[in-house]
C-alpha cells in the first residue's frame, strides 16, 4: 500500500505541473496566427536561452478563457489572458457564471493592448456592424477572448442573439473560410498587427469595420477595461482609412504554486528583453515598469513584487 500510495502522489505531481523542482513550465497562449502565440513562443525561447535547465513548453489552446481555467486548475503554470477575463474569473463574476472563483494564478505584468477587430471582405455589401444582422460570422474559439469581447460589442450593438450562424473557428480557419466565402466576417482580438489578417490581406480584399462613437462609449461604460482603440491607416494591406475600435490589455500570469525566485527571474527577464521581444512580433509593445503595474485587479506574485520593488516601484 505504502509503495502504491508513492506511486500515486508521483504521477498526480507529474500531471499538475508541480514543477519548481523540475524546471518544466507549460505557458498557456492561444491558436497559432495570433499575437498570444507569437508572444509566447518568443518569450519562451529568450527563458529557455537564458536558463537551459527551465524548460518552457508553449500550449495552443483556446484563448483567454480556457488559459485562466487552465491556469487555476493547475495544469500550466504561465498564461497570457485578457484583462477583462482575469478579473472576472479570479472574482467569479460576468461571463463566469458557475460560481466559482478561478484562483491560484497572480499578475506578472500589463503587456499591451489588443485590438477588437471585425474583418469582412472588400466586395462584401457589410459596412457598419449592424449589416452583421443575419450573417454567418466567426465570433473566436470558445472559451477565447475573442468569443467574450464579440459577445460583449454584438449584444451592445443588439445582435448577438440575431445573427444569421454563430461559428467558433481559430484564426487561421476563419481568414481561410472569409477567403473561399464560407463565411461573412469573422472577430478577432489581438495585437495589431495580427499576422493572420496580414496574410489575409494579401490573398484577397478586406475591410475592417469601425465601431461607431455612441457603441464605443457604452462599450467603455459597461466594461472599464476596454478602451478607445485607432488601428492606423495601412495597418494591413490595402487598408486606406483609420479604423475605430475598443482594446483591452493582455497580461502575463504565472500560477502561485511558482516560487518567487523563479518569478521574479520570468519578470526580469521579460524587461531585459524587451528589444528583443518587440523585433520578433508584429505590433506594437511597448514594455515598462511602470505602466505593467498599473490597474491589473488581480494580486501579483511575490516574485514579480520582487522584482518591481528593485525598480522603486510597490505594488
Amino acid at each position: 500500500m505504502k509503495k502504491k500510495g508513492i506511486l500515486f502522489l508521483a504521477m498526480v505531481l507529474l500531471l499538475t505541473g508541480c514543477i519548481g523542482s523540475i524546471g518544466h513550465i507549460r505557458f498557456g497562449a492561444a491558436g497559432i496566427g495570433g499575437m498570444y502565440h507569437a508572444f509566447a513562443d518568443t518569450f519562451g525561447d529568450l527563458l529557455t536561452a537564458d536558463q537551459e535547465e527551465k524548460q518552457i513548453e508553449v500550449k495552443t489552446t483556446a484563448g483567454s478563457a480556457a488559459n485562466l481555467r487552465l491556469l487555476s486548475e493547475g495544469y500550466i503554470q504561465m498564461a497570457i489572458a485578457q484583462e477583462d477575463m482575469t478579473r472576472a474569473a479570479y472574482q467569479g463574476t460576468g461571463s463566469w457564471t458557475d460560481g466559482k472563483k478561478y484562483q491560484g494564478y497572480s499578475a506578472v505584468a500589463g503587456l499591451y493592448m489588443e485590438a477588437c477587430q471585425i474583418i469582412v471582405r472588400d466586395e462584401s455589401e457589410i459596412q457598419t456592424i449592424d449589416d452583421l444582422l443575419g450573417k454567418k460570422v466567426s465570433v473566436g474559439e470558445e472559451e477565447s477572448g475573442t468569443e467574450e469581447s464579440a459577445k460583449q460589442i454584438l449584444s451592445i450593438y443588439g445582435i448577438w442573439d440575431n445573427l444569421g450562424e454563430k461559428v467558433h473557428l481559430d484564426y487561421t480557419d476563419a481568414a481561410q473560410q472569409l477567403r473561399d466565402g464560407k463565411i461573412d466576417g469573422f472577430f478577432c482580438t489581438a495585437g495589431a498587427e495580427t499576422t493572420v489578417i496580414s496574410e489575409l490581406s494579401k490573398q484577397c480584399d478586406i475591410r475592417l469595420l469601425s465601431l461607431d462613437e455612441k457603441n464605443i462609449d457604452k462599450m467603455i461604460t459597461v466594461n472599464p477595461a476596454y478602451s478607445r482603440y485607432t488601428i492606423p491607416a495601412g495597418t494591413y494591406n490595402g487598408q486606406e482609412d483609420e479604423v475605430q475600435t475598443v482594446g483591452v490589455r493582455a497580461l502575463l500570469l504565472v500560477s502561485d504554486d511558482l516560487d518567487a525566485e523563479t518569478v521574479e527571474w520570468i519578470t526580469r527577464i521579460l524587461f531585459e528583453k524587451k528589444q528583443e521581444i518587440q523585433y520578433a512580433l508584429s505590433a506594437d509593445i511597448t514594455l515598462n515598469e511602470n505602466a505593467a503595474v498599473q490597474g491589473i485587479g488581480i494580486p501579483f506574485h511575490e516574485g514579480a513584487a520582487s522584482y518591481y520593488k528593485s525598480c522603486g516601484i510597490n505594488v
